[in-house]
């Protein structure tokens, strides 16, 4: 048998990490595979805990104090899952729904790149299956959309993304630097620096809508004080964070000019709003 390590984080958001988890038990499992799951509760107070707990006794919770965030949440769920010796790790989302031949895809196509490349999901709007929320990304047009075949990637959200065993022991865990965002897009473009290709699997796995609404940091609704204020947050588009990732993956001109123009959009966040 095969196993694959489900990793999830999540904080207060009861409803949604249910569905996720009822699509995930829902989804067809191939023959001669079977999967554990391994969920971060990052110090939710809204009875994630006691709900997964009842519903899903089988899963392994690990508590977090609610200061760990996406990324961090999830490095913390990949290490307890790391300490098993599995041929999978499966990022996921909680907001997730996912359709029933998500693993399935999954790892067909896992199987068909000899399980050494990392295998990005698409996900689609709730109301609007044309739409494709998160994915594979290319540095030149942006979210891909999904084709009947394997296409590759330059980088991904980490929605929903498979990695092969042979991944994990060259690129190794996403980097706990990161709090929250920046932690996939990181993962992916490390990755290829190691000779590991993304590619985006055939079709749409799940839905998950967008979060549209324009960040309170940058939002001119916004007092300045709580503009700056909230940038320096693991919500925010903390500039030392993205310093550090620019500098890795685009340069020290780069990151020192988008160091600038982060707290420029604090300071004049109408400007942008204005010409996006």
């Amino acid at each position: 048998m095969k196993s694959l390590a489900v990793l999830l984080t999540c904080h207060n958001r009861k409803n949604k990490t249910v569905a996720c988890l009822r699509s995930l038990y829902a989804c067809i499992v191939p023959e001669g595979y079977l999967f554990e799951v391994f969920l971060v509760d990052d110090g939710s107070i809204d009875g994630t805990n006691e709900a997964v707990r009842e519903q899903f006794p089988l899963i392994n919770i690990i508590q977090g104090d609610g200061t760990l965030f996406w990324n961090r949440g999830m490095n913390r769920a990949w290490s307890e899952a790391a300490k098993k010796d599995v041929d999978y790790y499966l990022w996921l989302n909680d907001d997730i729904v996912l359709y029933d031949n998500a693993l399935t895809e999954l790892l067909a196509s896992s199987v068909e790149t000899n399980d050494q490349k990392i295998l990005v999901g698409s996900t689609c709007a709730e109301d609007n299956k044309e739409l494709i929320t998160y994915g594979g990304r290319s540095m030149t047009v942006g979210l891909l959309k999904p084709t009947d075949e394997l296409q590759h990637c330059d980088y991904f959200n980490g929605n929903v993304v498979l990695i092969p065993r042979f991944v994990f022991q060259k690129v190794g865990m996403n980097d706990p630097l990161f709090h929250h965002a920046l932690g996939d897009f990181d993962y992916g473009l490390r990755a290829s620096k190691c000779g590991v290709s993304s590619v985006v699997v055939p079709g749409v796995l799940g839905e998950c809508d967008e979060h549209k609404d324009l960040a309170a940091w940058c939002n001119p609704k916004t007092t300045l004080r709580k503009r700056f204020k909230l940038l320096y947050t693991a919500l925010g588009n903390h500039p030392i964070e993205f310093f550090r990732f620019d500098k890795r993956h685009n340069g020290i001109k780069q990151a020192c000019f988008h160091f600038i123009t982060i707290h420029l959009r604090v300071f004049c966040p109408w400007i942008w709003v204005k010409y996006k």
